[in-house]
């Protein structure tokens, strides 16, 4: 491919991009334990689509397909991620403290809701998570993710009804040890003032 001709498919693509690029890169944050590994499946799918444009027949299906595109990412990255298993855990996020709000406690629930969700999404398989983040937080019907994810209409069903199983049952546990979590959270507190 000569310049002329990549130029071409670059300009195509970004003009294809925009209407879906927010919601993409949300959904590719969402799908991920943090929003700088949602930041590069994002990244990774832009150019995968870039290699892959000539076999876009139909530019009104773009969205399905680069969603698509975006989930076969990412399922290829949860396979390869078996390293990942043997970084302590603290190492496997960021470093520092959590935000505080103007009361000190508003940014600190919110940062805390946020990792329990973070948390029980990571702990969903990935084809669960991936219809659980695309229906329920982004708002997509059962039959564009059944697109996006080339799977049934009743695959997908199946998907969120054992995620939202998974999930419920991840949240029963946690405030099943509520005691010990408010506990947790009275010495943070008190570490901090």
């Amino acid at each position: 491919m000569n310049q002329t001709e990549r130029e071409q498919r670059w300009s195509r693509l970004a003009s294809l991009l925009v209407p879906v690029h927010a919601p993409a890169l949300a959904t590719a944050r969402r799908l991920c334990r943090t929003p700088a590994d949602g930041d590069d499946l994002y990244a990774v799918t832009v150019l995968r689509a870039f290699e892959k444009l000539h076999t876009l027949r139909d530019e009104s299906r773009f969205r399905s397909w680069f969603f698509a595109t975006m989930l076969s990412r990412h399922r290829s990255h949860c396979r390869i991620r078996f390293w990942r298993r043997f970084v302590p855990l603290d190492h496997a996020f960021p470093a520092g403290g959590e935000p505080a709000g103007d009361d000190g406690s508003r940014m600190s629930d919110d940062a805390w809701r946020s990792s329990r969700l973070a948390a029980a999404l990571g702990a969903l398989p990935v084809v669960q998570r991936e219809a659980i983040v695309l229906f329920e937080l982004d708002g997509y019907s059962i039959e564009e993710i059944a697109a996006m994810q080339q799977a049934s209409i009743a695959a997908v069903k199946s998907r969120l009804t054992r995620g939202r199983d998974r999930l419920r049952r991840h949240y029963e546990a946690f405030e099943a040890s509520e005691p010990y979590v408010r506990r947790m959270r009275a010495t943070r507190e008190g570490a901090s003032a």
